[in-house]
């Protein structure tokens, strides 16, 4: 799913991606970097995605990134939990370039 997230954030025009194989690593990235968006699977080992949302919407330095969940996972209660804990959209696999540049146009400030 990174790989395929990547791709499309560059075909986007999109710079200085990061990555992270899990929760836990995104967290280390995310203290050492300058970050202006989140795009995170629901499923990481160690750490899920929404543990990570729920992390991000704690810290008073990154509650006010834009997260997208990227998931296979369609249940509604889910989408609940995700939005609870303020995730700014959610997308669920398989996707396509324009819907993942649809969903990152509603919650990036226009520029």
């Amino acid at each position: 799913m990174r790989r395929i997230v990547r791709n499309i954030l560059r075909e986007l025009d999109f710079k200085n991606i990061f990555e992270a194989e899990n929760g836990k690593a995104a967290i280390d990235v995310l203290s050492g970097q300058k970050i202006d968006l989140i795009v995170s699977d629901w499923n990481m080992p160690e750490m899920t995605g929404l543990d990570l949302l729920k992390y991000v919407r704690s810290n008073d330095q990154l509650k006010g990134l834009p997260f997208l969940m990227v998931t296979a996972e369609a249940q509604k209660g889910n989408i609940i939990e995700a939005v609870k804990f303020k995730v700014s959209n959610y997308i669920v696999k398989p996707f396509t370039a324009a819907i993942l540049a649809e969903k990152l146009a509603k919650i990036l400030p226009a520029e």
